[in-house]
């Protein structure tokens, strides 16, 4: 990777967990569902692809849920996301594995820190990221820079060195906004035009692309 004249060497790769890693839309479009439901939110899969984003207070605001309710809301989808199980996407294990080889991993993800770990207890990925930022450990959730630049201090990195691979447009433009190169990748959530418009640094088909083209920063 180049910035300026002077060659940079790679050496930190910085990943989103859900979509780009693991599988789930169908899981977190459904705890959704049952959400609005119980609140009595006449939204259905259609409303919530047309207003998603990883953070989940934009799509509260986006239903018009008042902010004194997201606290209820995040319980009940976590009650209703503990139902689903989740995988991760085609090659994410092997691309990780070759990755740690090569690099320093990190995870930084809208996602709760409770759930993130589980998960990664449970498919047995939890020793590859040398730091886990989790929607707990920022101030500010994406697309604000904020939890990238905590895993930036935490592995006493500069954002050039390092590169950051997610799959919606708020994973794009927080990577910008704190100096690290983007990598989007179109996984299972309805991100893709956004991400086009977006013009990440690169487009991934698919994770399993990421390997080839890291041998090139």
């Amino acid at each position: 990777m180049r910035t300026g004249p002077e060659e940079v060497t790679l050496r930190a790769v910085l990943l989103d967990w859900d979509g780009t890693l693991l599988d789930s839309y169908h899981a977190d479009t459904q705890a959704y569902l049952e959400m609005f439901q119980e609140l009595g939110i006449g939204w259905g899969a259609a409303e919530l692809a047309r207003h998603y984003s990883p953070d989940g207070h934009r799509v509260y605001r986006a239903a018009g849920l008042p902010r004194n309710r997201w606290e209820q809301a995040d319980r009940l989808w976590g009650r209703f996301y503990q139902r689903q199980k989740p995988a991760l996407l085609p090659g994410a294990r092997r691309v990780l594995r070759e990755l740690s080889r090569r690099f320093t991993l990190g995870l930084v993800t809208s996602g709760s820190r409770a759930r993130v770990r589980r998960q990664l207890r449970h498919f047995g990925l939890s020793e590859l990221f040398a730091v886990r930022v989790c929607c707990e450990d920022a101030p500010r959730r994406k697309p604000h820079p904020a939890p990238l630049e905590v895993a930036l201090r935490r592995l006493r990195l500069k954002p050039e060195v390092c590169v950051y691979v997610g799959d919606s447009p708020e994973d794009i433009e927080m990577a910008r906004r704190a100096g690290v190169r983007a990598i989007a990748v179109l996984g299972p959530f309805p991100t893709h035009d956004g991400l086009r418009a977006v013009r990440p640094d690169a487009l991934l088909s698919s994770i399993d692309q990421l390997p080839r083209l890291l041998k090139n920063y």
